[in-house]
């Protein structure tokens, strides 16, 4: 059993994940999709050792086409795979076996399958008083606890599809904000309940929802309506509070996200352009006027710069110190001269062998990114080393492999 204030060891860490804040710390992850292994990931990236336990099928993610090809190998790096049947009573025996000694136990599934399977709060508490019991669900106790949440639908109930599209047409923000939000704020549960248990000796459970985080995404569009009696119009119909801050279609049909936000900016981009009419015009000489000239104003903005191209555009931008954005497409980013210049972008292997760059987690620690030390891992990739450290002795292995109660990696594929 750990002490107060240590976690359990990780077995011969690098010296790299020795540095890093939760090396030593121990997570069994029993999740799939986006929301719990964002968690396990951001725990991982922070130097957490992070065990996945998968079915002997595979996590289903890694089966994923179209949208969600991407989500097994982005949200598993730096995790470890022990295939198991957790059904058997000898797999059931390994999980608890991890989960003596273990700091956090991480889980995404509908609520009753971790106590219909001896895996629940009390009972895991029972056998390590000092364990985080992390729990994502698509909402938190209450009324709407029995349904079956996804991320759009509760972009679609939480009002952020009503905000994201044009009135009439409700639309879902072009990523998994609210998988991978309730993920991390998962994480920030986990370690805020670390941090309790410096001060106890004890864990706790920790439960982060789908819905409630959605609601706090529009919780500033709740207030708005609070403050100014207004319900809130959807983002493309908004009034800007800035006369300039929109998308231009410029030279080739290319497009530009151009910002104007303060009088100082306004005389700046008006000299740079050579629009001297525009500077000295008192119809829109504040950003309060400018506002509302936006019906004319931006009309003739749009005229003056469609013969230019975006690389011109973004020249004189980046000069003067204006806010900017050429459109871009995700695919594009895998190039950005900023993300490859910063280390933004690290290499990694994908479970198929296939070599790729994958973005690090948005932050640095005393200057440096977050490293990448494991890719993401191949269905049972650790099971035979997991076992051996916990005991096992190589014949042990092989019968527990042939009873079909665990599974190992034979051979790269998804």
């Amino acid at each position: 059993m750990n002490t107060p204030d240590t976690p359990s060891a990780t077995p011969n860490p690098s010296p790299t994940a020795q540095a890093l804040p939760l090396a030593g710390l121990r997570v069994i992850e029993f999740t799939h999709m986006v929301m719990g292994p964002t968690c396990g990931m951001v725990l991982a990236d922070l130097g957490a050792e992070v065990i996945k336990v998968e079915p002997l099928t595979g996590d289903n993610t890694r089966q994923l086409l179209g949208a969600g090809t991407g989500f097994y190998p982005l949200f598993n790096r730096n995790k470890k795979s022990l295939a198991l049947d957790i059904k058997h009573p000898r797999g059931l025996e390994i999980v608890l076996k991890l989960l003596a000694s273990a700091d956090v136990f991480s889980e995404n599934f509908k609520s009753g399958s971790m106590e219909r399977l001896g895996l629940g709060y009390e009972a895991l508490s029972a056998l390590n008083p000092r364990l985080i019991y992390v729990s994502h669900k698509g909402f938190l106790p209450g009324p709407y606890e029995h349904r079956t949440a996804l991320d759009e639908v509760v972009q679609m109930m939480g009002g952020l599809a009503y905000m994201t599209g044009r009135p009439g047409d409700p639309l879902r923000a072009g990523s998994s904000v609210n998988d991978i939000m309730g993920g991390m704020f998962g994480a920030i549960g986990v370690l805020a309940a670390l941090q309790a248990r410096h001060q106890t000796g004890r864990g706790q459970q920790v439960q982060s929802a789908l819905f409630e985080n959605n609601i706090f995404l529009v919780a500033q569009h709740m207030m708005q309506f609070a403050i100014s009696g207004k319900a809130p119009d959807p983002m493309p119909n908004r009034i800007s509070p800035w006369g300039i801050y929109d998308v231009f279609s410029v030279k080739d049909g290319a497009q530009i996200f151009l910002a104007v936000v303060s009088d100082t900016q306004w005389q700046i981009f008006c000299q740079a352009f050579g629009f001297a009419d525009l500077a000295q015009d008192a119809r829109v000489a504040s950003n309060k006027q400018r506002v509302l000239a936006r019906e004319w104003l931006l009309p003739e903005l749009r005229s003056r710069l469609a013969a230019q191209p975006v690389a011109e555009i973004s020249a004189v931008f980046e000069r003067e110190g204006l806010p900017f954005a050429p459109i871009t497409r995700p695919e594009q980013l895998m190039d950005d001269p900023h993300l490859l210049a910063t280390g933004g972008l690290a290499p990694m292997t994908l479970p198929d062998g296939r070599a790729t760059r994958v973005p690090l987690l948005p932050l640095t620690l005393d200057g440096e990114r977050l490293p990448l030390r494991l890719d993401p891992p191949r269905l049972g990739e650790h099971s035979q080393a997991l076992l051996t450290e916990l005991g096992y002795s190589t014949a042990q292995i092989a019968e527990l492999l042939a009873e079909g109660v665990i599974g190992q990696d034979a051979a790269p594929g998804p």
